[in-house]
């Protein structure tokens, strides 16, 4: 049942998105970081925590989950540091994400090699 719910919930996110790309002007980078902001701001106001117990990788795995993944790692850092906090826990609590992302994208460009759009 885990699967389905995570399944769900992704992929109700992940239509959120499409209509978004569907029937708006808005560009595909305006609509990613509007998900993350999503993600830190509903955090904010508790309503991601749940979401996340409920559906686990269903909403970790989205850019929403990456909003919550910060707002929880600078929640974290500002209960246990004070306000310097604000400063390391986005990057303490993203670090193996952002680490992979660097990494394997140095890995597809030195793999592939990239054509300049015409």
């Amino acid at each position: 049942m885990d699967f389905v719910k995570a399944f769900v919930v992704g992929g109700l996110i992940c239509v959120v998105g499409q209509i978004l790309i569907d029937k708006t002007m808005l560009t595909p980078a305006r609509i990613l970081v509007s998900f993350v902001v999503a993600g830190v701001a509903l955090q904010l106001v508790g309503l991601y925590e749940p979401l996340v117990k409920f559906a686990g990788a269903g909403a970790t795995i989205p850019l929403t989950g990456f909003g919550y993944n910060i707002c929880k790692g600078m929640q974290t850092a500002v209960n246990e540091n004070g306000f310097m906090g604000i400063f390391t826990g986005a990057f303490t609590s993203a670090a193996a994400g952002l680490g992979a992302a660097v990494f394997f994208g140095f890995l597809a460009a030195v793999i592939f090699k990239p054509k300049p759009k015409s």
